[in-house]
């Protein structure tokens, strides 16, 4: 069946959209770099004409930054285009090989690329301030590493908000010896997020009104909607809302930006646009998704046809059949699907919040199409992710831990040279005093593991779900030896004031974290907000403790998922001298304060590194 929706070039302008508007002319403060419709008016081509470029090939790559006017979902837009496109050119390499690229800046202002995932020297790492400079407005930087690893992974601009503006792209480093995974077909599908507004008014907007862009609380009109779904009484939904409104809190923030202003796009492509992939009926077909987005978690499905994922973040797993998987932003996911016949199967990636999907079909031709799963319900957060299991929960969680193990975990670096434990960890850690400030206004009561559970808003559907706790490595990496050293570490915010950090402080107010060269470390990630945040680690991976029974099946990630109210726990090892970007990577939430820089250094009572040593 072909795809016969319609698209609205225009939306309504909101009541608030009205009103912040007007401030803004009231004022005088209109950004003067927000460009009208009108002066984009001769975009002619359309966003998602990408091509191909092989870094690793004699002379290697040249890549050009421009700002230029393309039709995002059919309206002109004014984006950060690489080689003319959005997303960039996919970029191949091969591993064992060296990579050379030339990024010759067209922009009006500086700019970076960072190689998101792959092991680097930190001066080739991309991140202005921290590992170099930036590349000035009308320069060029080269870039030239050597390739060490493979997978799937994908690069971005890590200068202000550029990425929000289309920079990014897809990296794939081809294995030096044969592919574990066997497939007939391959297509890169990168997922992401596009506003027409300009990103620094959106983080004003953020700041200034608390849930700006979320039209999907609450209210007197939707009560009887609540009760539908949710099965409760009047009394009872009056009751959870008021216990909600006791605490500050909305069970409804599941997004910071939503379908309000963004446009969902799959390879520079909206949902109405239906990129298509092909593949014959009998091809095993290698889907490679990186979720390139600002702000977006993705649930992914291709209805009636079951995914058997077989890597996550460019490590090669066990593989796993599921029906559906949530992608955070940063993540990537390799998946294979084999097509039973010759009919045309959605690929849907409805946002975590559902107030919106990008959406492509898997089809032998092209000019096919499948329908459109039907939307689900928005979700709302429970009193788990405040941290407040049922008694009951918490009995059965305490009966599962060692007997006579200590529950709380100590709240300051521990270990001391004798090897931790690295398996049947500690399964909750009740909260210590509140020491965070005004820039942690959440603190769970009780943070617990949370590796069986799918996320916010699903599972209930009867599909299968991947978690992280079935992620396993297919095989064992290296250098799994048992951490001698831990330290917990505190996700915080505050949604009023839009204040984002690690330990109730933003980047500006803290020190560097410490790693000695050559140790193994643990790391204790305790989300006291409401909120999922993607951290990720540059340089280094991390040992996602998963639960595996060997402590070397634990897959390795270079972004891991911290849901509301989790502990999280990752081993790493400090094999990277140097100074690496450690931070969420929700665009707003990094520039609101949630980073912080890491200097792996010879020892800890040593001064700061030189950058440039």
């Amino acid at each position: 069946m072909k795809d016969d929706m319609m698209y609205s070039a225009t939306k309504a302008l909101s009541r608030r959209e009205f009103l912040f508007t007007t401030c803004l002319v009231s004022t005088g403060v209109l950004l003067p770099s927000v460009r009208p419709i009108w002066a984009a008016a001769s975009a002619t081509e359309r966003a998602g004409r990408f091509g191909e470029l092989t870094a690793t090939d004699p002379g290697g790559i040249d890549l050009y930054l421009e700002h230029k006017d393309l039709l995002i979902g059919g309206k002109p837009g004014r984006a950060i285009a690489i080689n003319g496109s959005i997303p960039g050119p996919v970029i191949r390499m091969q591993e064992g090989k060296e990579a050379l690229i030339r990024v010759h800046n067209r922009l009006n202002e500086s700019s970076s690329i960072h190689w998101h995932g792959i092991l680097l020297p930190f001066t080739m790492d991309g991140v202005p301030g921290i590992s170099f400079p930036g590349i000035p407005a009308g320069e060029t930087f080269t870039y030239r590493y050597p390739v060490r690893q493979n997978g799937t992974y994908w690069y971005h601009s890590h200068t202000g908000l550029q990425e929000q503006l289309g920079h990014y792209g897809q990296l794939i480093v081809e294995p030096a010896e044969p592919d574990p995974v066997d497939y007939d077909v391959e297509h890169s599908i990168v997922l992401s997020d596009w506003t027409f507004e300009e990103p620094h008014r959106v983080l004003r907007k953020l700041k200034t009104m608390e849930g700006y862009y979320n039209f999907q609380r609450p209210t007197l009109a939707n009560i009887e909607d609540q009760m539908k779904a949710t099965g409760m009484s009047l009394g009872e939904v009056l009751e959870k809302r008021l216990a909600w409104d006791r605490m500050r809190m909305d069970p409804t923030d599941i997004a910071d930006i939503t379908g309000a202003t963004y446009t969902f796009l799959m390879n520079g492509r909206a949902a109405h646009e239906n990129p298509v992939f092909l593949a014959r009926p009998g091809q095993r077909v290698r889907l490679r998704f990186v979720n390139a987005s600002t702000m977006t978690f993705y649930d992914i499905r291709i209805p009636g046809l079951p995914m058997t994922v077989v890597q996550a973040d460019g490590q090669n797993l066990k593989p796993v059949e599921t029906d559906e998987f949530r992608i955070g932003v940063a993540e990537t996911y390799d998946v294979i699907v084999t097509l039973p016949d010759a009919r045309a199967y959605t690929l849907f990636a409805e946002t975590m919040d559902r107030s919106g999907y990008a959406r492509g079909t898997l089809a032998p031709e092209k000019g096919m199409s499948a329908d459109l799963p039907e939307q689900r319900r928005r979700p709302m957060l429970t009193m788990a992710d405040m941290g407040m299991m049922m008694h009951g929960d918490m009995k059965d969680m305490d009966e599962e831990d060692h007997a006579g193990m200590d529950h709380d975990m100590p709240q300051h670096a521990s270990g001391h040279g004798k090897e931790l434990p690295t398996t049947s960890l500690v399964r909750r850690i009740t909260h210590g005093p509140a020491r965070h400030g005004p820039a942690s206004i959440t603190m769970a009561q009780t943070a617990y593991r949370r590796l069986d559970y799918p996320g916010a808003g699903l599972g209930d559907d009867g599909w299968r779900v991947l978690t992280y706790s079935q992620l396993r490595a297919l095989e064992k990496p290296c250098d799994r030896r048992p951490p001698t050293r831990q330290f917990d570490l505190h996700l915080t915010g505050n949604m009023h004031k839009y204040i984002w950090g690690f330990d109730g402080r933003k980047w500006s107010q803290s020190d560097m974290i410490r790693f000695q060269y050559g140790e193994r470390l643990r790391i204790n990630m305790i989300n006291d907000t409401m909120m999922s945040h993607p951290i990720h680690l540059h340089g280094m991976w991390m040992d996602l403790y998963a639960g595996a029974e060997d402590y070397g099946g634990n897959p390795r990630k270079h972004t891991v998922i911290v849901q509301p109210a989790e502990l999280l726990t990752v081993d790493i090892s400090a094999d990277a001298p140097g100074q690496w970007a450690f931070h969420c990577h929700l665009l707003y939430h990094m520039e609101a304060g949630m980073f912080r820089t890491v200097a792996v250094v010879r020892s800890l009572e040593g001064g700061p590194i030189n950058v440039k040593s």
